[in-house]
């Protein structure tokens, strides 16, 4: 039996005007923008193995338990009632039941195991879906994904760790590895004095006669109830990458203390530490002395979880407008048939369907660069840095338009859109804020050619076909034709054009025209303006709008 509905009749007043009450979706089914990428990007498995979890993440159940999981934020818990050290963080079961919601159908380990291709076009539509349930907590599913090409460049460490971090169970308990039916992984590298700068970092290793020793902090850990975190320290051949177990094989918890959990802007169903290592016990990842070359490995991978996670919120808080605006009534019609509503609702899709293209798109690099194909590993590279940059610097203007779409009550706690404001800034500042990744732009460009000759070929076959695509290039190809001296002050507009740029290819490539060119002439054309809301005065409305879905 289901429960009834609200009461509408008040002592003073009857409740009308408003929408209905939250009801079941399915968030892959009524995703026309996320079929259609499927259909093109990746092999037909993916879109069969995605629906269950569409209709999941799209039921009152699970859009409830994200909202639980962000009322109840992890507590820290230092001692146990006898004064004994436990550096342990509870958790609200409803992040439990989001975790199992992931790990168990093994969203965290797919790209690691679908050799006819496929994997990473899975992981990332699922990072999307999962977002839209809540964003948090889905911080260790992306590390636990992205821990793997880590440990792959130690073979022994590999042999002891990828087989409970491939396992699809999700598996909460407090015990050695080798007793967990599957692993979480970690990441904990900032540090107070140096930041992003991890050259700075002063934490040690020493090795001991039982094996390598840690000491020092780290500013930020993210997930700290992880089975193991990825770190960095000192050794004699300089920073080292390590693995830190949080319990020992022996089954003794490993001398990571938790000084304090971080009170955040947002995130706030994720737990994020500041850490202190005394003494841990800890295996090196990777050649000694490069450990950053080693993180890396793991934080290209991320990069492209974090330009995907933003878009995911997009996707919400769009559905969210859109169901209100179709269902409340201002001047005597529905808000959805307002002129400068149906132009705003318009833009925030053409947005979002940008933004997916992109980042499946640069899954489907990601998997043909894993099978040898030298043109995507080359766009692998590069595409990460453009997306995550871009799409996090659209997405807090786009969540306060959103909340402007439903008015005061959009501004509520209530709705979900308060806490997906709260999230916005997050996924830009994560694994490089927006200086670094732009600093990171131009170090790809100067390392490796043949990324941006790789992202030219893209646009190569679409070159005569819009004139403002056209005009874009044709400044992108002088700016890029400066010296390197020059390109340091411009990288910002740089990285935002070149996404922009790839965006509107991919959309003239695979998007109907009408979305294609609408997209290019407001964001390249002479009316492109920093505001969501304003398109050309012949768009077309309505066909923008029937992609937003159900």
């Amino acid at each position: 039996m289901t429960d009834p509905a609200p009461r509408p009749q008040l002592a003073t007043h009857e409740v009308t005007n408003q929408p209905s009450p939250p009801e079941d979706h399915d968030r892959l089914g009524e995703d026309i923008p996320l079929l259609e990428a499927l259909a093109r990007e990746a092999p037909d498995w993916v879109a069969r193995r995605l629906a269950p979890l569409g209709r999941e993440v799209g039921s009152v159940r699970v859009q409830e338990l994200g909202e639980a999981a962000n009322r109840h934020p992890p507590e820290l818990r230092l001692f146990d009632r006898h004064g004994r050290r436990l550096d342990e963080v509870t958790y609200h079961p409803a992040y439990h039941e989001l975790m199992h919601l992931a790990f168990d159908d093994g969203w965290h380990a797919v790209a690691w195991q679908e050799e006819g291709g496929g994997g990473h076009q899975a992981h990332v539509a699922a990072l999307y879906l999962l977002t839209q349930a809540e964003p948090g907590f889905c911080c260790p599913v992306t590390m636990t994904h992205a821990a793997l090409p880590v440990l792959r460049q130690t073979r022994a460490v590999e042999a002891q760790w990828a087989p409970g971090l491939l396992s699809w169970d999700y598996d909460p308990r407090v015990l050695p590895a080798q007793e967990k039916t599957g692993l979480t992984f970690g990441m904990a590298m900032t540090e107070k004095q140096g930041g992003s700068d991890v050259r700075a970092n002063t934490t040690r290793a020493e090795c001991t006669a039982d094996g390598w020793r840690l000491t020092g902090h780290k500013w930020f850990c993210s997930a700290p109830m992880s089975d193991a975190f990825l770190t960095l320290a000192r050794t004699a051949e300089g920073l080292t990458c390590f693995l830190v177990p949080r319990v020992t094989a022996e089954g003794e918890r490993n001398a990571i203390e938790l000084q304090r959990l971080k009170e955040k802007c947002g995130n706030r169903a994720n737990a994020s530490a500041e850490i202190e290592y005394h003494g841990a016990l800890a295996e090196p990842v990777g050649e000694p002395g490069r450990g950053i070359a080693s993180i890396l490995e793991m934080v290209q991978q991320t990069r492209l979880d974090a330009a995907t996670a933003p878009v995911g919120m997009m996707r919400q808080a769009l559905t969210e407008a859109w169901q209100h605006v179709r269902e409340r009534h201002a001047f005597g019609r529905a808000l959805a048939e307002q002129p400068l509503m149906r132009v705003l609702l318009a833009d925030m899709a053409l947005e979002v369907e940008a933004g997916l293209a992109l980042v499946m798109r640069t899954a489907r690099a990601f998997d043909g660069g894993a099978r040898g194909d030298d043109q995507e590993r080359a766009l692998s590279r590069l595409l990460p840095t453009l997306a995550k940059y871009w799409h996090n610097k659209r997405t807090p203007a786009f969540m306060a338009e959103a909340m402007e779409c439903l008015g005061g009550i959009g501004y509520v706690e209530e709705a979900p859109l308060a806490r997906l404001y709260r999230e916005a800034p997050v996924n830009s500042i994560w694994e490089g804020s927006g200086n670094v990744i732009c600093l990171d732009l131009l170090r790809v460009l100067d390392r490796h050619p043949e990324s941006l000759a790789a992202l030219q070929a893209e646009f190569t076959a679409l070159r005569g076909q819009q004139a403002e695509l056209d005009s874009a290039l044709a400044q992108l190809d002088a700016e890029l034709a400066a010296p390197p001296e020059a390109l340091e002050p411009r990288a910002r507009w740089l990285t935002q054009r070149l996404a922009q740029c790839l965006q509107a290819a991919l959309l003239l490539r695979h998007a109907p025209p009408e979305v294609a060119e609408t997209f290019c002439r407001s964001r390249l054309g002479d009316e492109a303006g920093p505001a969501y809301g304003v398109l050309p005065g012949d768009a077309p409305l309505a066909t923008l709008l029937a992609r937003i879905g159900d």
